[in-house]
């Protein structure tokens, strides 16, 4: 195959880190992202060249192109991480030579996601089943690697309860599912209505609604029923600190997203001393660098099992060519999104 010196991709505007507040739904995407043509990137040793399919739009994605994520922008480069495609050149070594040819889930690294070809360490691409559609490939890694993670806290809290908030969401809906599946008690935190009855259905049992005057009340109860350890958090500001509060002694927790403006206070700072409450933070980049290769190895092929077998399934809201990014993102990124938005090559 011959491959093209040059490309048209979603380039980044600026360099590193930002001071300025940023939001899950710019208003618009022209002072951080450019449409424009670079170099296709050529691999080195260990890594692979993967001519993308469709690529995920996830709020690390959002908050990395403002310069509100955990890794620096480089100037000139494409943007997005996580994406399916196929590997069409390799630069060498073991892997990437055995890498070749294959379809491969993957988080970008040397260069982004959000254009035609996109470089990636071999090391990292997951080998697809046949029977995992591209959808389920281009949300292969971020959510579902998450999931099994954070599951995998749940299982060992000692309870087989847990509560999450904006439970509405992909990762969530995941973790509802493999909550129902191994016996356990999702308590998913929602601001809708519409959203309780599709949530139950996928395994959750019990939805609450944080905007309704009995959530107090309820959640409360629920707390002296269930007695769950861990909140898994991606949300944070007040609601969050009510719920925390309101979980009893050894509660944990756990941060990984900030989905709120809103300032985020400990009611009661004494329940760390009496009660052994913990607070912490989960990235999913720190746990890929903590874990052992043979358990990431059973994760991943876990995870497509449950892809593949139709348990889990990626919900896309809508595919939006590259081209046409920077004027409809926007839009879906303001509404009321049920599924996930995809990334396609080219220009409608």
């Amino acid at each position: 195959m011959t491959l093209p010196e040059r490309m048209k991709a979603l380039v980044l505007k600026q360099d590193g880190f930002s001071d300025k507040p940023a939001s899950y739904s710019p208003k618009s995407l022209a002072p951080f992202l450019a449409y424009k043509e670079v170099d296709v990137p050529r691999p080195r040793k260990g890594q692979v060249l993967v001519k993308m399919r469709c690529s995920s739009v996830n709020p690390s994605d959002v908050m990395f192109i403002q310069g509100s994520y955990g890794q620096p922008r480089i100037k000139g480069q494409p943007a997005g991480f996580e994406a399916v495609g196929d590997v069409v050149a390799s630069g060498g070594g073991f892997m990437a030579a055995m890498m070749k040819g294959k379809r491969v889930a993957f988080v970008a690294r040397s260069s982004g996601s959000w254009a035609p070809y996109v470089l990636a360490d071999a090391a990292t691409c997951i080998a697809l089943r046949k029977d995992v559609r591209d959808e389920d490939g281009a949300a292969m890694i971020v959510n579902p690697l998450t999931a099994y993670a954070m599951f995998d806290m749940v299982k060992r809290s000692g309870s087989k309860a847990f509560v999450m908030s904006a439970a509405a969401s992909q990762l969530c809906k995941l973790m509802a599912g493999l909550a129902r599946d191994e016996g356990y008690s999702a308590i998913g935190v929602v601001r809708r209505d519409s959203q309780i009855g599709p949530l139950k259905e996928l395994g959750a049992a019990h939805v609450l609604n944080s905007e309704t005057k009995a959530f107090a009340r309820e959640f409360a109860a629920l707390c002296k029923a269930e007695k769950p350890v861990l909140f898994l958090d991606a949300v944070t500001g007040p609601v969050s600190a009510e719920i925390f509060d309101a979980m009893g002694r050894d509660a944990r927790w756990v941060i990984y997203g900030r989905l709120t403006d809103e300032p985020t206070t400990v009611r009661e700072p004494g329940q760390f001393i009496f009660m052994r409450k913990q607070i912490e933070g989960f990235w999913l980049v720190t746990w890929l660098g903590s874990t052992s290769l043979l358990t990431k190895m059973k994760t991943t092929r876990a995870v497509q099992r449950r892809f593949a077998s139709g348990a889990w399934q990626t919900q896309v809201s809508a595919r939006v060519a590259l081209g046409d990014a920077l004027k409809e993102l926007p839009g879906l990124l303001a509404g009321e999104n049920t599924g996930k938005v995809l990334l396609v090559p080219g220009r409608s």
